[in-house]
């Protein structure tokens, strides 16, 4: 059952107002990995370690001056759909949430599962990102 859309709004919002797109269907999911060039996909959810360490990891890392062509969101826990369906692009690595993908076109070039966010200061989540994006 899907979390309340109630209580999942502010943190969908905090990386929205960033300019992440939100992923909210299995369409919606395939249309952003369609597209050519890079991407970040961030696989957003309501634990703590997504409050204090992955989304201010992710805007910390968008305001680099190198950053993926697109950068995509989904809600696990909420988009069940959608998060299945992003997380089959990278199959290969075991269902995590928070988690972040980087991918050139849709080959993953590097994966961020919780346990790599989950005690991590936010400051250093971003700095792996813009490790990745350089």
């Amino acid at each position: 059952m899907p979390y309340d859309p109630v209580l999942v709004q502010p943190m969908r919002d905090e990386l929205s107002r960033i300019g992440v797109e939100e992923l909210t269907t299995p369409e919606a999911v395939d249309a952003f990995m369609e597209a050519p060039g890079t991407k970040l996909l961030v696989v957003n959810s309501v634990c703590g370690c997504a409050a204090g360490q992955a989304r201010p990891g992710v805007a910390l890392a968008l305001r680099h001056a190198t950053k993926p062509d697109r950068v995509g969101t989904v809600f696990a826990g909420q988009d069940l759909e959608a998060t299945e369906r992003a997380r089959s692009y990278f199959a290969d690595y075991p269902p995590s949430s928070p988690s972040f993908a980087l991918l050139s076109g849709k080959d993953v070039v590097h994966f961020v599962p919780r346990h790599a966010i989950e005690g991590t200061p936010a400051e250093a989540v971003g700095l792996e990102l813009v490790n990745a994006f350089d």
